[in-house]
C-alpha cells in the first residue's frame, strides 16, 4: 500500500512534493487553488509518522521517504517525473534523483537541507531535539525560521499543526535524518535543479544554496523569493507557484 497523498491536476507532466519538518501532504495548501493542472500532475505524498501515516511504523530516514516515493511513482504509474521538496523534503527529493536518476526530470528544493545535512551547534540542537514534545520550542524555531517578522498568532497555529498532523517519535526521528544525513557523494549532477530561498531565512540562504546545490549540479539556479522566509508556501504562496511552475516549463520545452 503506498504512502497516503493526494493530487491536485491530470496534466502530463507528473510533479511529487515532498513536505518539510514541521508540514505534511497539506503543508502547501495555500499553493494548491493556483496549481496549473492543465500542465501538471502534483501529487503531495505524507510520510511515516505526518498526516495520514502518523501511526505508519517506520525508520523514519531519509531513504526511507525516497524508497516511499518511488513506490508511489509506480503505483500511479509516473515513469517519469518532477520533484518539489521543502525544507527535508529538500534532501529526500535529491536521494530520490540519486537512486533513480533517468526518472526525474527536474528538482525544486524550496527552503531545502541540502544532501550533506548540516552543522548544528550545541544549542541550537539541543532546541531542535525539545520541540518533539515542547510546542513553545516548536513556536521558538518557526519564529527564527522566517525572520521573526511574522503574526504571533499564525506561529502558533503552525506550531500546533505540526504537533496535531505527526507523530512526537517521528518528528523526533527525522531530526537526525536531516540533520546528519549525507549522501554528497552519491550526487552525480545530470539534473536541472531550481533552488528558491526565503530572503528572511536564516539559515537556508543563497549563500548555502550556492555552496552545496550550485556546485554540485552544473544546471543549478538559485532564486531568492522576496518577503518570504522558511514557509514561501504560506508566506508567499503566489510568487512560490510563479517560480515552480515557471521553471518547470522551461524543463519541459526542452
Amino acid at each position: 500500500m503506498p504512502n497516503t497523498f493526494h493530487r491536485v491536476g491530470q496534466g502530463p507532466h507528473p510533479v511529487i512534493v515532498l513536505h518539510g519538518w514541521f508540514g505534511d501532504a497539506h503543508a502547501f495548501e495555500p499553493i494548491e487553488p493556483w496549481l496549473s493542472g492543465d500542465a501538471f500532475s502534483y501529487v503531495f505524498m505524507d510520510y511515516r509518522g505526518y498526516g495520514g501515516m502518523r501511526n505508519a511504523a517506520g525508520r523514519y530516514r531519509i531513504d526511507e521517504i525516497a524508497a516511499d516515493t518511488l513506490a508511489l511513482a509506480d503505483a500511479l504509474g509516473f515513469d517519469r517525473f518532477s520533484l518539489v521538496g521543502h525544507s527535508m523534503g529538500g534532501m529526500a527529493i535529491e536521494r530520490v534523483a540519486a537512486l533513480a536518476p533517468e526518472r526525474v526530470r527536474a528538482l525544486v528544493p524550496v527552503a531545502p537541507v541540502p544532501c550533506g545535512g548540516v552543522t548544528l551547534e550545541p544549542a541550537a540542537r539541543a532546541l531542535l531535539e525539545g520541540a518533539a514534545g515542547d510546542l513553545a520550542k516548536r513556536r521558538a524555531i518557526i519564529d527564527r525560521s522566517t525572520g521573526g517578522r511574522l503574526p504571533a498568532a499564525w506561529v502558533q497555529w503552525k506550531a500546533a499543526y505540526s504537533a496535531e498532523h505527526s507523530s512526537a517519535q517521528a518528528f523526533a526521528a527525522y531530526l537526525a535524518a536531516w540533520a546528519d544525513t549525507d549522501f554528497s557523494e552519491s550526487i552525480d549532477g545530470r539534473h536541472p535543479v531550481l533552488a528558491l530561498v526565503g530572503e528572511h531565512d536564516p539559515v537556508f540562504d543563497a549563500a548555502l544554496m550556492a555552496a552545496t546545490y550550485v556546485r554540485r549540479y552544473p544546471r543549478a539556479a538559485v532564486q531568492v523569493l522576496q518577503n518570504a522566509g522558511h514557509y514561501p508556501m504560506n508566506e508567499t504562496p503566489l510568487a512560490l507557484v510563479a517560480a515552480i511552475e515557471r521553471f518547470l516549463h522551461e524543463v519541459a520545452a526542452v
